[in-house]
């Protein structure tokens, strides 16, 4: 059965995509331990180290990304990537807060790569997950609210087998309705990449994904490498 995949038009129009592919199994997610707090913190310390004084806008996994959105006719500075998000906190703020296991691990392999990880809780969805151009009348429950909205015409998003939006503007927000919890067990989780050498880059980042969650969070994984050649999981 599909958990995850690609509509044709995506991989049409965007040729260099590369994404890493999870479906997770049996996990327990709680607060994070300290062994894993600590290597999320110490990545937290290297990862502003190497950043340093460059600005977000010239890191090449963030500019490709800023690419991608724009060619849906999104703002993406106004919509920023969840990976530039999470690195903007950093470098500005300093940190990014502990929220729990799940959430953690994927956060760290995020900043560590500059790609933007998410988790999918699929006890809360109907899959597959598909990410396609939005025809305007899928249902977004976005986080802290129970107001359903609608994506607007060709926005790039995730959703169900429901028409249910599971991310809204590729990788700017998920859904109430798929967000991790102290609950999840089972999970689609993804890191994608549209920069040069993307493709090596998540290959690295899902193994580090595979390591963590198996070492931290239990349960049983399968995955895979997608791109336009190979689309669905």
């Amino acid at each position: 059965m599909t958990s995850f995949q690609y509509d044709m038009r995506i991989t049409k129009n965007y040729p260099s995509l590369a994404a890493g592919v999870i479906v997770a199994q049996g996990m327990t997610n709680a607060q994070s331990p300290d062994a894993l707090r600590n290597l999320y913190l110490d990545e937290q310390t290297a990862v502003k180290a190497r950043i340093g004084t460059t600005p977000l806008s010239e890191l090449p996994t963030l500019i490709a990304w800023r690419r991608a959105i724009s060619a849906f006719g999104v703002s993406p500075t106004k919509y920023r990537s969840a990976a530039e998000s999470l690195l903007r906190r950093l470098t500005k703020k300093g940190d990014i807060p502990c929220i729990n296991t799940l959430v953690d691990i994927g956060n760290l392999v995020s900043i560590r790569y500059g790609l933007p990880v998410a988790i999918f809780d699929t006890g809360q969805i109907a899959p597959p997950i598909t990410v396609h151009y939005s025809d305007g009348g899928e249902d977004f429950i976005d986080l802290g609210s129970d107001k359903i909205v609608h994506p607007a015409t060709g926005e790039v998003i995730f959703s169900d087998e429901a028409r249910m939006v599971v991310a809204r503007r590729w990788c700017w927000r998920q859904s109430a309705t798929s967000a991790s919890n102290a609950s999840t067990t089972d999970a689609v989780i993804t890191i994608e990449a549209h920069h040069d050498g993307g493709s090596d880059d998540i290959e690295n980042a899902l193994a580090d994904l595979l390591a963590l969650f198996a070492e931290y969070a239990g349960g049983s994984y399968d995955s895979a490498l997608l791109d336009a050649d190979n689309p669905a999981i």
